[in-house]
């Protein structure tokens, strides 16, 4: 058997992004549910935005140049750990028109 993912935000409580960081930790539930170890949110300091998956960084504010939307976490997450998996609409948008 093997181990789920284990996600980790880490958000700066100095500029008031727990809320922001707790929308992403839900929407990540909510698409991969049971799927995930574990979401867990960590506040920081120094303007700190950062989410990884298993200890790897797949989003930071400071070198990817501000806040994701949920889809493109989504999409990264994915790309780690469930490669073969649908995410339905969010792949619709994400394909170039024909």
């Amino acid at each position: 058997m093997s181990t789920l993912p284990a996600v980790k935000i880490q958000y700066c409580s100095q500029c008031n992004w727990m809320l922001r960081a707790s929308w992403m930790a839900q929407e990540l539930l909510h698409t991969f549910s049971t799927d995930l170890a574990s979401v867990t949110l960590v506040p920081g300091t120094g303007g700190i935005y950062e989410i990884t998956v298993n200890d790897e960084v797949i989003w930071n504010r400071k070198t990817d140049n501000g806040f994701p939307d949920a889809a493109e976490i989504k999409r990264r997450l994915r790309a780690i750990c469930f490669p073969e998996r649908d995410l339905g609409h969010i792949d619709q948008h994400a394909k170039p028109a024909e």
